[in-house]
């Protein structure tokens, strides 16, 4: 009774090792690492929009506040980038 306890441990032990290898062994094929790269890709194609929206969105605050400045017929200065490049020099 005790060796076929055993015995079956084993075979799901081995079982579950092989499928471990397996899926490894895969990940190293061409379509494996072409399905890596794709993964990979897209990622970066999100993030690139990601970014491309937030720098339109700010370009889009920055417009408004020039627009509001010039209808109330004030000179628009922007004291952070005054500082930012005081901070270059």
């Amino acid at each position: 009774m005790k060796r076929l306890l055993w015995l079956g441990v084993g075979l799901a032990v081995g079982a579950l090792v092989v499928r471990k290898l397996t899926r490894k062994a895969n990940e190293f094929t061409p379509s494996g690492i072409a399905t890596s790269l794709s993964q990979s890709a897209g990622g970066l194609v999100e993030s690139m929009r990601s970014f491309v929206d937030e720098v339109r969105d700010g370009m889009t605050e920055r417009e408004q506040q020039i627009q509001q400045a010039f209808a109330e017929g004030e000179l628009y200065y922007d004291d952070e980038q005054d500082d930012a490049q005081e901070g270059r020099r």
